[in-house]
């Protein structure tokens, strides 16, 4: 009698928990609109979230300590015209986050270690170079101060934020709006995804192609694509019959995928957040309740449905934290950042273990916030693999950003007014509502003054009259 062997796998018991109410972020008015980004983004200090603005975009930013109700007139990142679309924070620097825009532009801000105490309103940097909207952003993985930004102009443009310039612009690859982009592991390569249906992977620093693939879902939907281990690519889309469907590919080999699997018929955009130390790719439907995962492995079928998290509200966006992040003392390895209506609620993904010791098969080596090269040098032709820390002092080792050396000055060559702004964004802000304690206080006495003169003029009319009476 034949007997189903289950493979085995230290990740097959992986569970999802969302955490208590007190640890939520409450009565926060998540941005209502319709773009396919994650709308949130966190890191060891703080989590952002894009959030209704009237008159322009804004994004919070609350200190992760910051848990429970959120007061109404809680400061925000205010600085853009239109609606923020993507918000991503710096890699190497847990105080920097990159904005984009309905305003065509994009913005770098620098958060204090605090928190934000007043709004803000201007960037350290202004980056403009898109003619329409621009709806992703991702930062360079190992190279400091490199940011990428893809428009609904079909543009992507690299830029070296320390100067405030374009230094790369790819704008005759693409023929339609682009989907999705990001760099792979080391920043050589860069993939993205277009509404053409093709799957492009890039030389980022010529602008080429490199390799591409038509049609990798049939369906007309957005498909979204990240780099996994060994240059793999696994891409999330729609079947000819709006079914979701996963697959991998080897870009060796582009004609077939390694493995294309059916997952159901819902309509939200899957947005895929792969793990390089574990293996584990998390799925994540716009509108679902629920967030899939697999484990991508060498063996056939190659993607390995490990289980889901289910719950009763929909998201309406997602924050993954980095690794250096996590708990490791409770075998997390891995939380979200679930966005509903009105509130942001953690998600701690769990290996169930009894020992409290180091579990050294969960965590491996893991990217640290230390970049592997500046702009100036990557752009030159220097290609780095990431700066390996390890996590056996868990929580320790993310508390002290002085010993990852993060506290690097953001812009060495740029234009005066953008570096007199750098330092004294909380001193502007204060001298700022000085003077507009001023102008009001103004604006009472010139009343007073007003109010006055028609006094004493009628006064005087007043008493002419009495005399002709007389």
């Amino acid at each position: 009698m034949s007997r189903k062997v289950v493979r085995t796998s230290k990740f097959r018991h992986v569970f999802g928990q969302a955490l208590k109410a007190d640890q939520c972020y409450d009565d926060i008015r998540i941005s209502q609109m319709t773009w396919d980004s994650n709308f949130c983004s966190v890191n060891p200090k703080f989590v952002a979230m894009i959030v209704d603005a009237s008159g322009g975009g804004a994004f919070m930013v609350l200190p992760l300590s910051k848990t429970g109700r959120i007061d109404m007139s809680y400061p925000t990142v205010c600085g853009h015209t239109g609606p923020v679309l993507d918000i991503e924070f710096c890699p190497h620097n847990d105080n920097i986050i990159a904005s984009g825009s309905e305003d065509c532009s994009v913005m770098i801000w620098e958060i204090p270690d605090s928190g934000l105490t007043t709004s803000l309103t201007d960037p350290v940097v202004k980056l403009d170079g898109h003619s329409k909207r621009v709806g992703i952003l991702s930062w360079h993985p190992t190279a400091h101060n490199v940011l990428m930004s893809a428009g609904c102009d079909n543009v992507v443009i690299l830029w070296n934020v320390a100067r405030g310039e374009a230094v790369v612009r790819i704008d005759s690859v693409h023929t339609d709006m682009i989907y999705s982009a990001c760099w792979n592991r080391d920043g050589s390569r860069i993939l993205t995804s277009c509404k053409d249906k093709t799957m492009r992977v890039l030389d980022p620093r010529k602008g080429t192609v490199l390799i591409e693939k038509e049609k990798p879902h049939e369906g007309s939907r957005p498909i979204r694509a990240v780099f996994v281990a060994d240059g793999k690519i696994l891409s999330t889309g729609f079947s000819r019959m709006s079914e979701r469907q996963v697959a991998l590919w080897d870009p060796n080999n582009f004609k077939e995928p390694l493995t294309l699997q059916e997952l159901d018929t819902s309509s939200g955009v899957l947005l895929p957040f792969y793990d390089p130390d574990t293996g584990v790719v998390y799925l994540c439907g716009k509108g679902d309740s629920s967030i899939r995962y697999f484990e991508v492995t060498d063996e056939a079928p190659y993607v390995h449905y490990l289980s889901m998290y289910s719950s009763k509200e929909s998201q309406k966006g997602m924050g993954y934290m980095p690794k250096r992040g996590l708990e490791v003392n409770k075998c997390e390895i891995a939380r979200f950042y679930k966005l509903h209506e009105r509130k942001c609620e953690p998600i701690v993904m769990t290996v169930p273990r009894k020992s409290d010791l180091f579990q050294e098969d969960l965590y491996p080596d893991t990217v640290g916030p230390e970049p592997s090269a500046e702009a100036d040098e990557w752009f030159q032709g220097k290609d780095a693999p990431p700066i390996l820390i390890s996590l056996k002092d868990g929580f320790a080792t993310t508390t002290k950003a002085k010993e990852f050396k993060v506290h690097k000055s953001l812009l060495k060559t740029t234009t005066a007014s953008a570096g007199s702004q750098q330092d004294n964004s909380g001193e502007v802000q204060s001298l700022r509502k000085e003077v507009k304690d001023l102008k009001a206080a103004l604006e009472e006495l010139t009343k007073q003054v007003w109010y006055t003169r028609k006094i004493i003029q009628k006064r005087k009319n007043g008493s002419r009259k009495d005399c002709c009476n007389f």
